[in-house]
């Protein structure tokens, strides 16, 4: 079941999938969580909460219209393959269209860039570096 879900529900799964348990909760938290427009959804497995993602008002480059960008997208490695993140996803384009957003961005890791590309999106960057964190691609779909 996907949920509409507050920031400190998802800081255990940042904190665990994104920073390998490396940081405190509350360093977990994105400058971005609190904008006007920002909204954090959860896919629960029964009563445990498996995938995240959030998502706030902002553009990118050239594009025009409605931006949205996606971050903080994890599934719990026990849930991985299971179909959780293409549902949230899949979800929240819906949530977005319904929002006037005519598309949605994001930074990804290299190693989840087949995912993304199965779910639509583009690669619209050369590959850069997040320091500690590894290789990432800017991209993007298209919404409306």
């Amino acid at each position: 079941m996907i949920k509409f879900i507050a920031v400190d529900e998802l800081l255990a799964i940042r904190n665990e999938v994104l920073r390998e348990g490396k940081l405190a909760p509350d360093e977990c938290i994105f400058p971005s969580d609190s904008l006007p427009g920002a909204f954090h959804l959860g896919y629960y497995a029964g009563d445990e909460l498996a995938c995240i993602a959030s998502f706030h008002p902002q553009g990118y480059g050239e594009f025009t219209g409605a931006g949205y960008q996606l971050r903080g997208m994890a599934t719990v490695e026990a849930y991985r393959g299971k179909g959780y993140g293409n549902q949230l996803l899949n979800f929240a384009i819906v949530y977005l269209r319904g929002q006037k957003a005519n598309y949605l961005w994001c930074n990804a890791r290299k190693k989840a860039l087949q995912f993304y590309l199965n779910m639509g999106f583009e690669v619209i960057s050369a590959e850069f570096e997040v320091p500690d964190i590894g290789p990432h691609y800017v991209l993007y779909v298209k919404i409306r």
